[in-house]
Protein backbone atom coordinates (compact mmCIF):
# COMPACT_ATOMS: atom_id res chain seq x y z
CA UNK A 1 0.00 0.00 0.00
CA UNK A 2 2.88 2.17 0.70
CA UNK A 3 3.66 2.33 -3.03
CA UNK A 4 0.59 3.53 -4.17
CA UNK A 5 0.47 7.11 -5.36
CA UNK A 6 -2.44 9.54 -3.84
CA UNK A 7 -4.61 8.96 -6.73
CA UNK A 8 -4.71 5.10 -5.92
CA UNK A 9 -5.29 5.27 -2.52
CA UNK A 10 -8.56 6.57 -1.35
CA UNK A 11 -7.46 7.21 2.19
CA UNK A 12 -4.98 9.64 1.08
CA UNK A 13 -7.88 12.04 -0.46
CA UNK A 14 -9.63 12.16 2.70
CA UNK A 15 -9.32 14.82 5.78
CA UNK A 16 -7.66 13.13 9.32
CA UNK A 17 -9.89 15.03 11.32
CA UNK A 18 -13.67 16.01 11.29
CA UNK A 19 -14.90 19.14 9.28
CA UNK A 20 -15.24 22.53 11.70
CA UNK A 21 -16.75 25.83 10.68
CA UNK A 22 -13.42 27.80 9.86
CA UNK A 23 -15.28 31.42 9.39
CA UNK A 24 -18.72 33.21 9.78
CA UNK A 25 -19.68 36.49 7.88
CA UNK A 26 -23.48 37.72 7.99
CA UNK A 27 -25.53 40.59 6.04
CA UNK A 28 -28.90 41.95 5.72
CA UNK A 29 -30.63 44.55 3.25
CA UNK A 30 -30.56 48.07 4.07
CA UNK A 31 -34.18 48.63 5.01
CA UNK A 32 -35.23 47.86 8.39
CA UNK A 33 -39.12 47.06 9.11
CA UNK A 34 -39.78 48.21 12.88
CA UNK A 35 -42.26 45.91 13.97
CA UNK A 36 -44.04 48.28 15.95
CA UNK A 37 -45.79 50.61 12.78
CA UNK A 38 -45.16 47.69 10.64
CA UNK A 39 -48.96 46.98 10.69
CA UNK A 40 -50.02 50.53 9.72
CA UNK A 41 -47.36 50.50 6.81
CA UNK A 42 -48.61 46.89 5.88
CA UNK A 43 -52.28 47.94 5.45
CA UNK A 44 -51.27 51.17 3.84
CA UNK A 45 -49.24 49.71 0.82
CA UNK A 46 -51.51 46.78 0.32
CA UNK A 47 -54.43 49.24 -0.05
CA UNK A 48 -56.45 47.41 2.75
CA UNK A 49 -57.42 49.82 5.30
CA UNK A 50 -60.70 49.43 5.02
CA UNK A 51 -59.98 45.74 6.30
CA UNK A 52 -59.89 47.12 9.60
CA UNK A 53 -60.73 44.06 11.87
CA UNK A 54 -57.75 42.03 9.92
CA UNK A 55 -55.69 44.88 10.73
CA UNK A 56 -56.65 44.66 14.32
CA UNK A 57 -55.60 40.97 14.35
CA UNK A 58 -52.67 41.59 12.52
CA UNK A 59 -51.38 44.56 15.04
CA UNK A 60 -51.72 41.31 17.89
CA UNK A 61 -49.63 39.00 15.66
CA UNK A 62 -46.83 41.89 16.03
CA UNK A 63 -47.35 42.87 19.62
CA UNK A 64 -46.90 38.91 19.94
CA UNK A 65 -43.97 37.89 17.69
CA UNK A 66 -41.38 39.39 20.39
CA UNK A 67 -39.82 40.93 16.91
CA UNK A 68 -38.70 44.30 17.58
CA UNK A 69 -37.44 44.61 13.58
CA UNK A 70 -36.21 42.86 10.41
CA UNK A 71 -34.91 44.05 7.53
CA UNK A 72 -36.23 43.90 3.77
CA UNK A 73 -35.00 43.88 0.09
CA UNK A 74 -37.78 45.85 -0.93
CA UNK A 75 -38.51 49.64 -1.00
CA UNK A 76 -41.54 51.67 -1.20
CA UNK A 77 -40.98 53.00 -4.87
CA UNK A 78 -40.60 49.39 -5.84
CA UNK A 79 -43.76 48.20 -4.30
CA UNK A 80 -45.67 51.53 -5.57
CA UNK A 81 -44.32 50.75 -9.02
CA UNK A 82 -45.25 47.51 -8.52
CA UNK A 83 -48.89 46.77 -7.02
CA UNK A 84 -49.54 43.23 -7.94
CA UNK A 85 -46.94 42.39 -5.57
CA UNK A 86 -49.42 44.06 -2.49
CA UNK A 87 -52.27 42.51 -4.43
CA UNK A 88 -54.03 38.88 -2.43
CA UNK A 89 -53.75 36.77 -5.89
CA UNK A 90 -52.37 39.12 -8.69
CA UNK A 91 -49.96 36.84 -10.98
CA UNK A 92 -46.33 38.36 -9.99
CA UNK A 93 -44.13 35.77 -10.06
CA UNK A 94 -42.33 37.37 -13.05
CA UNK A 95 -41.81 40.26 -11.24
CA UNK A 96 -40.30 39.22 -8.11
CA UNK A 97 -38.11 36.83 -9.75
CA UNK A 98 -36.27 39.82 -11.92
CA UNK A 99 -36.17 41.04 -8.13
CA UNK A 100 -34.38 37.88 -6.78
CA UNK A 101 -32.29 37.01 -9.54
CA UNK A 102 -29.93 40.22 -8.63
CA UNK A 103 -30.46 40.86 -5.19
CA UNK A 104 -29.85 37.34 -3.91
CA UNK A 105 -26.61 36.88 -5.03
CA UNK A 106 -25.77 40.26 -4.45
CA UNK A 107 -26.47 40.04 -0.90
CA UNK A 108 -24.81 36.73 -0.73
CA UNK A 109 -21.49 37.68 -1.92
CA UNK A 110 -21.59 40.38 0.43
CA UNK A 111 -22.24 37.74 3.67
CA UNK A 112 -19.51 35.59 1.60
CA UNK A 113 -17.17 38.31 1.74
CA UNK A 114 -17.49 38.99 5.16
CA UNK A 115 -16.77 35.05 6.04
CA UNK A 116 -14.33 34.72 4.36
CA UNK A 117 -12.29 37.74 6.22
CA UNK A 118 -13.30 35.98 8.96
CA UNK A 119 -11.30 32.95 8.06
CA UNK A 120 -8.59 34.85 7.30
CA UNK A 121 -7.12 32.55 4.06
CA UNK A 122 -7.25 34.11 0.43
CA UNK A 123 -10.79 33.51 -1.65
CA UNK A 124 -8.58 31.17 -3.86
CA UNK A 125 -8.01 28.19 -1.24
CA UNK A 126 -11.64 27.65 -1.68
CA UNK A 127 -12.59 24.57 -3.46
CA UNK A 128 -16.32 23.86 -3.07
CA UNK A 129 -19.49 26.31 -2.88
CA UNK A 130 -22.87 25.24 -1.29
CA UNK A 131 -25.43 28.43 -2.34
CA UNK A 132 -29.48 27.75 -0.81
CA UNK A 133 -32.24 30.03 -1.46
CA UNK A 134 -35.59 28.95 -1.08
CA UNK A 135 -37.57 32.23 -2.85
CA UNK A 136 -35.52 32.03 -6.48
CA UNK A 137 -35.07 30.03 -8.89
CA UNK A 138 -32.49 30.23 -12.28
CA UNK A 139 -30.40 28.41 -14.42
CA UNK A 140 -27.71 29.17 -13.74
CA UNK A 141 -28.13 29.76 -10.36
CA UNK A 142 -27.41 32.21 -7.67
CA UNK A 143 -24.08 30.24 -7.24
CA UNK A 144 -22.83 30.54 -10.72
CA UNK A 145 -23.70 34.39 -10.44
CA UNK A 146 -21.59 34.79 -6.92
CA UNK A 147 -18.64 32.74 -9.00
CA UNK A 148 -18.72 35.73 -10.71
CA UNK A 149 -19.19 38.25 -8.10
CA UNK A 150 -16.24 37.21 -5.98
CA UNK A 151 -13.97 36.37 -8.15
CA UNK A 152 -13.79 32.64 -7.35
CA UNK A 153 -11.93 29.94 -9.17
CA UNK A 154 -13.80 28.81 -11.97
CA UNK A 155 -13.00 25.14 -11.17
CA UNK A 156 -14.92 26.01 -7.59
CA UNK A 157 -17.06 22.53 -7.74
CA UNK A 158 -20.97 24.08 -6.71
CA UNK A 159 -24.01 22.94 -5.37
CA UNK A 160 -27.25 24.69 -5.57
CA UNK A 161 -29.97 23.70 -3.41
CA UNK A 162 -33.70 25.54 -3.75
CA UNK A 163 -36.93 25.37 -1.74
CA UNK A 164 -35.30 23.93 0.95
CA UNK A 165 -36.74 26.69 3.42
CA UNK A 166 -36.32 26.63 7.52
CA UNK A 167 -34.65 23.29 8.12
CA UNK A 168 -32.12 24.08 5.51
CA UNK A 169 -29.03 25.88 7.75
CA UNK A 170 -28.71 22.31 8.88
CA UNK A 171 -28.91 20.71 5.30
CA UNK A 172 -25.98 22.82 4.46
CA UNK A 173 -23.80 22.02 7.04
CA UNK A 174 -24.81 18.40 6.64
CA UNK A 175 -23.30 18.46 2.66
CA UNK A 176 -20.78 20.25 3.52
CA UNK A 177 -19.12 18.18 6.22
CA UNK A 178 -19.19 15.75 3.61
CA UNK A 179 -17.27 17.62 1.39
CA UNK A 180 -14.66 18.63 3.68
CA UNK A 181 -13.92 15.30 5.33
CA UNK A 182 -14.19 13.49 1.72
CA UNK A 183 -11.67 15.91 0.12
CA UNK A 184 -8.81 16.61 1.79
CA UNK A 185 -7.71 20.17 2.14
CA UNK A 186 -11.29 21.18 0.88
CA UNK A 187 -12.23 24.20 1.91
CA UNK A 188 -16.18 24.62 1.20
CA UNK A 189 -17.95 27.98 1.33
CA UNK A 190 -21.49 27.72 2.33
CA UNK A 191 -24.15 30.65 1.49
CA UNK A 192 -27.55 30.90 2.37
CA UNK A 193 -29.93 33.69 1.05
CA UNK A 194 -33.11 34.45 1.80
CA UNK A 195 -35.26 37.44 0.89
CA UNK A 196 -38.49 35.95 2.30
CA UNK A 197 -40.02 39.89 2.25
CA UNK A 198 -40.27 39.17 -1.52
CA UNK A 199 -43.45 36.98 -0.96
CA UNK A 200 -45.46 40.11 0.57
CA UNK A 201 -48.75 40.20 -0.70
CA UNK A 202 -52.24 41.50 0.23
CA UNK A 203 -54.50 40.15 3.58
CA UNK A 204 -57.55 37.75 2.94
CA UNK A 205 -60.24 37.16 5.09
CA UNK A 206 -60.20 33.27 3.99
CA UNK A 207 -56.42 32.95 4.76
CA UNK A 208 -56.22 34.38 7.81
CA UNK A 209 -52.62 32.38 8.79
CA UNK A 210 -50.89 34.25 5.95
CA UNK A 211 -50.32 37.26 8.33
CA UNK A 212 -48.28 35.15 10.75
CA UNK A 213 -45.38 34.66 7.81
CA UNK A 214 -46.30 38.86 6.90
CA UNK A 215 -45.94 39.25 10.28
CA UNK A 216 -42.98 36.86 10.39
CA UNK A 217 -40.00 36.60 8.14
CA UNK A 218 -37.21 39.27 7.52
CA UNK A 219 -34.51 39.17 5.12
CA UNK A 220 -30.26 37.90 5.17
CA UNK A 221 -27.92 35.93 4.41
CA UNK A 222 -25.55 34.25 6.14
CA UNK A 223 -22.03 32.14 5.19
CA UNK A 224 -20.16 29.91 6.41
CA UNK A 225 -16.24 28.16 5.43
CA UNK A 226 -16.43 24.52 6.41
CA UNK A 227 -12.97 22.36 6.27
CA UNK A 228 -11.02 19.97 8.48
CA UNK A 229 -7.63 19.70 9.53
CA UNK A 230 -7.02 23.24 10.30
CA UNK A 231 -3.98 25.12 9.14
CA UNK A 232 -1.88 25.72 12.32
CA UNK A 233 -1.34 29.34 13.58
CA UNK A 234 -3.73 30.61 10.14
CA UNK A 235 -7.09 28.98 10.40
CA UNK A 236 -8.95 28.31 13.67
CA UNK A 237 -12.32 26.10 14.83
CA UNK A 238 -14.98 27.82 15.93
CA UNK A 239 -17.35 24.41 16.12
CA UNK A 240 -16.55 21.39 15.36
CA UNK A 241 -18.96 19.06 13.68
CA UNK A 242 -19.47 16.03 15.12
CA UNK A 243 -22.46 14.15 13.39
CA UNK A 244 -25.37 15.41 11.74
CA UNK A 245 -28.51 13.65 11.11
CA UNK A 246 -32.13 14.54 9.38
CA UNK A 247 -35.70 13.04 10.18
CA UNK A 248 -39.21 13.64 9.58
CA UNK A 249 -41.42 14.04 12.40
CA UNK A 250 -43.66 11.54 12.39
CA UNK A 251 -47.72 12.78 11.93
CA UNK A 252 -46.67 16.31 10.74
CA UNK A 253 -47.86 16.09 7.41
CA UNK A 254 -48.99 19.38 5.63
CA UNK A 255 -48.07 21.13 8.48
CA UNK A 256 -45.56 23.43 6.70
CA UNK A 257 -46.44 23.51 3.56
CA UNK A 258 -45.10 25.74 0.68
CA UNK A 259 -46.24 26.29 -3.29
CA UNK A 260 -45.01 27.88 -6.32
CA UNK A 261 -47.54 29.61 -8.28
CA UNK A 262 -48.19 32.60 -10.29
CA UNK A 263 -48.49 34.73 -7.28
CA UNK A 264 -45.00 33.80 -5.78
CA UNK A 265 -44.38 31.41 -3.19
CA UNK A 266 -47.57 30.51 -1.08
CA UNK A 267 -46.86 29.33 2.14
CA UNK A 268 -48.90 27.75 4.86
CA UNK A 269 -48.49 27.28 8.78
CA UNK A 270 -50.55 25.80 10.47
CA UNK A 271 -50.81 26.50 14.78
CA UNK A 272 -49.97 22.56 15.58
CA UNK A 273 -46.23 22.92 14.31
CA UNK A 274 -44.92 23.86 18.22
CA UNK A 275 -46.75 20.75 19.22
CA UNK A 276 -45.35 18.56 16.36
CA UNK A 277 -41.62 19.72 16.95
CA UNK A 278 -42.51 19.47 21.25
CA UNK A 279 -43.51 15.59 20.43
CA UNK A 280 -40.13 14.57 18.88
CA UNK A 281 -38.01 17.11 20.61
CA UNK A 282 -36.53 15.08 23.54
CA UNK A 283 -35.85 11.55 21.29
CA UNK A 284 -33.65 13.77 18.63
CA UNK A 285 -32.16 15.80 21.98
CA UNK A 286 -31.13 12.18 23.53
CA UNK A 287 -29.38 10.49 20.43
CA UNK A 288 -27.42 13.96 20.02
CA UNK A 289 -26.37 14.53 23.17
CA UNK A 290 -26.40 11.10 24.67
CA UNK A 291 -23.52 9.36 22.85
CA UNK A 292 -21.57 12.18 24.24
CA UNK A 293 -22.16 11.70 27.93
CA UNK A 294 -25.08 14.67 28.19
CA UNK A 295 -28.18 14.14 29.69
CA UNK A 296 -28.83 17.19 31.09
CA UNK A 297 -29.86 19.26 28.06
CA UNK A 298 -28.52 22.66 29.67
CA UNK A 299 -25.03 21.33 29.99
CA UNK A 300 -25.23 22.09 26.05
CA UNK A 301 -24.87 24.65 24.10
CA UNK A 302 -28.14 25.24 21.85
CA UNK A 303 -28.01 26.86 18.15
CA UNK A 304 -31.56 27.03 17.36
CA UNK A 305 -33.36 28.21 14.78
CA UNK A 306 -35.96 31.05 15.87
CA UNK A 307 -39.00 29.84 14.17
CA UNK A 308 -41.15 32.10 15.97
CA UNK A 309 -41.76 32.42 19.89
CA UNK A 310 -44.51 30.02 20.16
CA UNK A 311 -41.97 27.42 18.76
CA UNK A 312 -39.37 28.41 21.03
CA UNK A 313 -40.98 28.99 24.36
CA UNK A 314 -42.87 25.46 23.76
CA UNK A 315 -39.54 23.85 22.33
CA UNK A 316 -37.48 25.45 25.99
CA UNK A 317 -40.17 24.17 28.30
CA UNK A 318 -39.76 20.23 26.87
CA UNK A 319 -36.54 20.68 27.25
CA UNK A 320 -36.25 21.70 30.76
CA UNK A 321 -33.88 24.50 29.61
CA UNK A 322 -32.66 27.37 31.21
CA UNK A 323 -33.56 31.33 30.13
CA UNK A 324 -30.35 31.77 29.05
CA UNK A 325 -29.75 28.89 26.81
CA UNK A 326 -31.62 30.04 23.65
CA UNK A 327 -30.95 33.48 24.82
CA UNK A 328 -28.61 33.64 21.18
CA UNK A 329 -31.93 32.49 18.90
CA UNK A 330 -34.18 34.35 21.06
CA UNK A 331 -31.94 37.35 19.81
CA UNK A 332 -32.04 36.36 16.39
CA UNK A 333 -35.67 36.70 16.15
CA UNK A 334 -35.57 40.12 18.36
CA UNK A 335 -33.36 41.91 15.98
CA UNK A 336 -33.97 40.05 12.33
CA UNK A 337 -37.09 37.73 13.00
CA UNK A 338 -37.27 34.30 11.26
CA UNK A 339 -34.74 34.46 8.11
CA UNK A 340 -35.17 30.67 7.13
CA UNK A 341 -32.12 28.85 6.08
CA UNK A 342 -30.02 31.86 7.36
CA UNK A 343 -30.89 31.87 10.88
CA UNK A 344 -29.29 29.53 12.36
CA UNK A 345 -26.26 31.00 10.51
CA UNK A 346 -27.10 34.56 12.23
CA UNK A 347 -27.52 32.16 15.88
CA UNK A 348 -23.69 30.80 15.42
CA UNK A 349 -21.95 34.74 15.25
CA UNK A 350 -24.35 35.87 17.72
CA UNK A 351 -23.38 33.25 19.97
CA UNK A 352 -19.81 33.56 19.23
CA UNK A 353 -20.27 37.45 20.00
CA UNK A 354 -21.99 36.83 23.24
CA UNK A 355 -19.43 34.36 24.51
CA UNK A 356 -16.40 36.59 23.22
CA UNK A 357 -18.06 39.99 25.16
CA UNK A 358 -18.56 37.60 28.37
CA UNK A 359 -14.51 36.28 28.40
CA UNK A 360 -15.86 33.01 28.12
CA UNK A 361 -13.34 29.92 27.03
CA UNK A 362 -15.17 28.80 23.85
CA UNK A 363 -17.64 30.06 21.18
CA UNK A 364 -20.24 27.94 23.26
CA UNK A 365 -21.38 29.96 25.53
CA UNK A 366 -17.88 28.26 27.21
CA UNK A 367 -19.65 24.77 27.22
CA UNK A 368 -17.75 22.42 24.78
CA UNK A 369 -20.87 20.51 23.67
CA UNK A 370 -23.86 21.61 21.57
CA UNK A 371 -27.05 21.19 18.98
CA UNK A 372 -27.44 22.87 15.89
CA UNK A 373 -31.46 22.66 15.38
CA UNK A 374 -32.85 23.37 11.88
CA UNK A 375 -36.34 22.97 11.27
CA UNK A 376 -38.93 23.50 8.64
CA UNK A 377 -41.46 22.50 5.41
CA UNK A 378 -42.39 18.57 6.37
CA UNK A 379 -41.93 19.05 9.17
CA UNK A 380 -38.27 18.49 8.55
CA UNK A 381 -35.71 18.60 11.62
CA UNK A 382 -31.96 18.57 10.94
CA UNK A 383 -29.60 18.28 13.79
CA UNK A 384 -26.32 18.64 14.18
CA UNK A 385 -23.31 18.07 16.77
CA UNK A 386 -21.09 20.77 17.99
CA UNK A 387 -17.95 20.90 19.35
CA UNK A 388 -16.04 23.32 20.82
CA UNK A 389 -12.23 22.15 20.56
Amino acid sequence: MSGLSRDMNPSLERSVGRAAVLGIGTANPPHVVEQSTFPDYYFKITNSEHMAHLKEKFTRICEKSKIAKRYTVLTDEFLVANPTLTSFNAPSLDTRQQLLDVEVPRLGAEAATRAIKDWGRPMSDLTHLIFCNSYGASIPGADYELVKLLGLPLSTRRVMLYQQCCYAGGTVIRLAKDLAENNRDARVLVVCCELNTVGIRGPCQSHLEDLVSQALFGDGAGALIIGADPRAGVERSIFEIVRTSQNIIAGSEGALVAKLREVGLVGRLKPEIPMHLSCSIEKLASEALNPVGIADWNEAFWVMHPGGRAILDELEKKLGLGEEKLAATREVLRDYGNMSSTSVLFVMEVMRRRSEERGLATAGEGLEWGVLLGFGPGLTMETVVLRCP
